[in-house]
């Protein structure tokens, strides 16, 4: 993979594929986390002398909807920059060719948003062109879109020299770190909804992870296959079936696949819901599992301080109603404590980090959930490939 090392961009007007798809709060950015993730690479590349014309999407519009438009997020860059963020009306066109042309040197420019464009998500080659006429070199740095193979992900890579920015090199980096040369004990937690959404990744951690440590709803799936009650429990039905593989499968691989001895239930999802401890995994009728218990977030805890290498994904109940967050919080205060390299996979196990204010305690934050579980299931990634 090309990295900015590879580049001579002094005097050169430069394509940033950054991710901007940020929450925005009454017209202004509530989160800036992934716009903070980019700032290596901007200020980098702005002492190298190269001019910036930024692309980024920003959630999923079906028309030119007012309300996700990049102008807050320029509005944030600016602050955070220290310098004047020129904003674009468009994301091609004479006019933005225009605006792109007279950059100088360290100046910034930030296009509108790019699904704006139908021609985005279709990879559509007239939209990959357009960009690419906007610049000299292309550095894709959305290392959260990096596995879409879209116009300003990989078709404009086709049509400008190319690398990696820092925090796109960053992730790769890491995340192939923990498959391919981690400190043992490699310790995996895995949590959330679906089993179908992370059965590939448990999968692949099945094979080189020590000990993988399940929860959320995602445990009901195993503990129907396993033939306990899950009463009124979050249970995809689909998942049942590879959760029982998944236990075979750590039978003979060798790995331990741990799943929760105790629970936390609910009459319903809700913060005032009536709760009740469960000394055991079978929820009775009227009931639902809403968070792993003390005895299993404990143990959890001491696998985690045990580890070499953590990685997580996850949460390990609903953390979002107070009552049933003391598990997600337990394992999040083990990761941030943990004397190994800890990853942490973006998505919800980030949002819960933030919560508890620890999101800087861990050695990498990835800002891209579902690209980093498919890099670690061993998929190619279509934005990195075309950094090759």
């Amino acid at each position: 993979m090309r990295t900015l090392d590879d580049l001579d961009v002094d005097g050169r007007r430069v394509l940033v594929r950054v991710d901007f798809n940020v929450p925005l709060k009454d017209g202004a950015v509530a989160d800036d986390t992934r716009i903070r993730a980019a700032l290596p690479t901007l200020n980098e590349l702005r002492e190298r002398g190269a001019a910036l014309i930024l692309v980024s999407h920003l959630g999923r519009p079906k028309d030119r909807e007012p309300e996700l438009s990049m102008r807050p997020v320029g509005e944030r860059l600016s602050e955070l920059l220290g310098v004047p963020v020129q904003q674009a009306s468009g994301v091609v066109g004479d006019g933005v060719t225009q605006m792109a042309h007279q950059l100088s040197p360290g100046e910034v420019l930030l296009l509108e948003n790019v699904r704006y464009e139908p021609g985005e998500t279709k990879n559509d080659a007239v939209l990959a062109a357009g960009l690419a006429a906007l610049a000299d070199v292309y550095v894709n740095d959305a290392f959260g879109a990096a596995h879409r193979a879209h116009a300003s992900t990989e078709g404009v890579a086709q049509r400008l020299p190319h690398a990696a920015g820092r925090l796109l090199e960053r992730e790769v980096t890491t995340l192939n770190g923990i498959l391919k040369n981690p400190a043992k004990p490699l310790v995996a937690v895995v949590g959330g909804a679906k089993v179908t959404d992370k059965v590939a990744v448990i999968d692949r951690f099945l094979e080189v992870a020590d000990t993988i440590l399940i929860g959320g709803a995602m445990c009901f799936p195993f503990f129907k296959a396993q033939g306990h009650a899950v009463g009124d429990s979050l249970c995809e039905e689909e998942g049942i079936e590879p959760a029982r593989e998944a236990l075979a499968k750590a039978a003979q691989t060798g790995a331990r696949l741990e799943l929760p001895t105790d629970l936390v239930l609910g009459d319903r999802f809700a913060a005032d819901a009536q709760r009740k401890e469960l000394d055991g995994v079978d929820v009775p009728a009227g009931w639902m599992g809403l968070d792993v218990g003390a005895k299993t977030a404990n143990r959890y805890a001491e696998e985690i301080a045990k580890a070499g290498t953590v990685f997580w994904n996850g949460p390990m109940g609903a953390f979002e109603l107070e009552p049933f967050a003391a598990g997600t919080r337990a394992v999040a205060e083990a990761v941030a404590a943990a004397p190994g390299t800890t990853v942490v996979g973006g998505g919800d196990s980030a949002a819960a980090l933030q919560q508890f204010g620890l999101a800087d305690q861990v050695t990498h934050l990835s800002t891209g959930g579902g690209a980093s579980l498919e890099l670690l299931e061993g998929k190619r990634l279509p934005g990195v490939e075309a950094l090759s």
